[in-house]
């Protein structure tokens, strides 16, 4: 009886190890997310800021992890990007299209499905998708935008919709972001493997920075984009205005007048244009708006290299998943731009790069393309989760490994649905060398869309022969078979993702004038 007895509480203490052991073996992952954290911003990814970038925790995340060049949001603008990336799925299958929408708690998403996974989740820092968050065991986020200074912060007990409620935390935002998510890992269930989702408000407008940095670039002239002083599209063929820099120059003469306002809390004021022509306001705005964003980046530098000192220190550098990327891309004045919303490629794209020791290779660089609508199908791949149902991405954890599937996808779409005349709604596709974009003009009764529509227009660019896309090729005689081609691969994806407006009059319209029948 007695034996009886030894053998079973021995079994049980297999079993409990066993276990334990199964849980350790599942990497923790922390995900860091900055907003508007431009490629050309990182210094990594070559560029005319390559040398001036306060950049070494992100070089070192480089040197001891791999570099995707090719990652790309599916809608760029802030809260659809974020909804993707939790849920999965494009923006006309979650339901979060432009700025205005939230996502309902009881959605679906990659923090639920960790913790049924044994996982402790917490993100802090920004949310911006409206609602309580969900499928968290903590959460510390700033109310929609957040303020840079001193930023207020809301948890489960002081929640409250809109921008009530939460406390004051004292200090430049990303740094308290940095010291709030130290802590969180600190007092963490360590029997347990973990998520933790880091999101920085920098590096969006007013593109602030901790008082630390406020010399940096002062005694230089930052190097310009070649399209800078790009003032027409007549030169290009671009088929719509764009949102110039002088805008940011606007705002911050608008936060000077009135420096309660959000923009008056804008570095750089006081500010005025007033007597310059176009060459030397656009070259003011320039250099002010790309000094404060550099600087702002490198404070998030600075609170990457925090967390991975952490690690460190507590022996979980081995067996932690670290990804450090943007929400999506951001016009740096390529083209006269600011903001993002585009598939031009500097809005298009998503920096990202990842370091887990145990399997993925150092000083590598990954060509394969990547969606935001992939990260948590990786995610859920590293928690030995199975495929999650409804999700319209695809692990990448092979591609990783240098073992890319022979079916990887060679081309994406993409749909922006805030429409306005400036930037008007349209959707696209890109593979390893062309993009395709199709101008359609209609706001759709989206919330925040304007009413106000444009025409119908097609762009072309060959990204190998015009990486900058400073040449609309829509109308090149030489280029006609691989539009046709093309538009064809647009309409199968638009398919396979279900995304043919169906029962919308007035989009069946367009499309059959301007694409064949779906």
């Amino acid at each position: 009886m007695k034996k009886t007895i030894l053998f079973c509480f021995v079994s049980i203490l297999l079993v409990n190890f066993k276990s334990s052991q199964a849980e350790e073996q599942k990497p923790n992952i922390i995900f860091i997310l900055s907003d508007d954290h431009t490629a050309q911003a990182w210094g990594i990814y070559n560029g005319i800021y390559q040398d001036l970038v306060k950049n070494d925790n992100i070089k070192r995340l480089a040197a001891e992890g791999t570099v995707l060049n090719n990652v790309f949001c599916t809608n760029s603008i802030c809260v659809p990007s974020r909804a993707s990336i939790l849920t999965g799925k494009y923006s006309h299958q979650n339901g979060i299209y432009t700025l205005s929408e939230g996502l309902d708690p009881d959605s679906m998403h990659i923090a639920k499905l960790l913790q049924t996974a044994g996982y402790e989740t917490a993100i802090i820092g920004k949310w911006h998708l409206k609602k309580q968050p969900s499928g968290f065991d903590h959460f510390l986020v700033l109310p929609g935008q957040g303020r840079y200074d001193d930023p207020i912060l809301k948890t489960a007990t002081d929640w409250k919709d809109g921008n009530q409620g939460g406390s004051v935390y004292k200090g430049y935002s990303a740094d308290v972001i940095g010291d709030q998510s130290i802590q969180w890992l600190r007092a963490r269930k360590k029997e347990k493997p973990f998520m933790l989702m880091m999101h920085f408000k920098a590096t969006h407008g007013p593109f602030d920075y901790p008082d630390r940095y406020k010399d940096l670039y002062t005694d230089i002239t930052l190097p310009e984009p070649a399209s800078l002083y790009d003032f027409s599209s007549s030169s290009n063929q671009r088929t719509f205005p764009g949102q110039h820099i002088e805008e940011l120059g606007r705002r911050m003469v608008y936060g000077t007048k009135n420096p309660d306002s959000y923009w008056g809390s804008a570095p750089g004021l006081p500010f005025s244009l007033e007597g310059l022509d176009s060459i030397a306001a656009r070259k003011k705005v320039y250099q002010l708006f790309t000094k404060n964003f550099l600087r702002a980046g490198a404070a998030i530098d600075d609170n990457i290299g925090k967390v991975l000192d952490y690690l460190d220190e507590a022996g979980l550098s081995k067996n932690t998943v670290v990804i450090y990327t943007s929400d999506q891309g951001y016009f740096m004045g390529e083209h006269g731009f600011f903001d993002k919303r585009l598939m031009y490629e500097e809005s298009l794209r998503m920096p990202f790069v990842i370091r887990y020791p145990k399997e993925v290779p150092a000083g590598q660089r990954l060509d394969d393309m990547i969606l935001n609508v992939d990260f948590p199908l990786l995610f859920a791949d590293y928690a030995a989760l199975p495929t999650p149902t409804g999700m319209q991405g695809r692990s990448f954890r092979s591609n990783l490994q240098g073992q890319t599937p022979t079916d990887w996808r060679e081309s994406m779409y993409y749909r922006y649905w805030l429409h306005h005349p400036l930037y008007p709604a349209h959707f696209g596709i890109r593979n390893q060398r062309y993009k395709l974009i199709f101008y359609y003009g209609q706001g759709l009764d989206k919330p925040g869309a304007s009413e106000e529509t444009t025409g119908p227009a097609w762009e072309f660019f060959d990204l190998q022969n015009d990486p900058y896309e400073m040449h609309n090729a829509y109308q090149d005689g030489d280029y006609q078979d691989i539009i046709a081609d093309m538009k064809k691969e647009l309409i199968r994806l638009r398919r396979e993702l279900k995304d043919t407006d169906p029962g919308v009059e007035t989009m069946q319209e367009i499309l059959s004038q301007h694409l064949a029948k779906e």
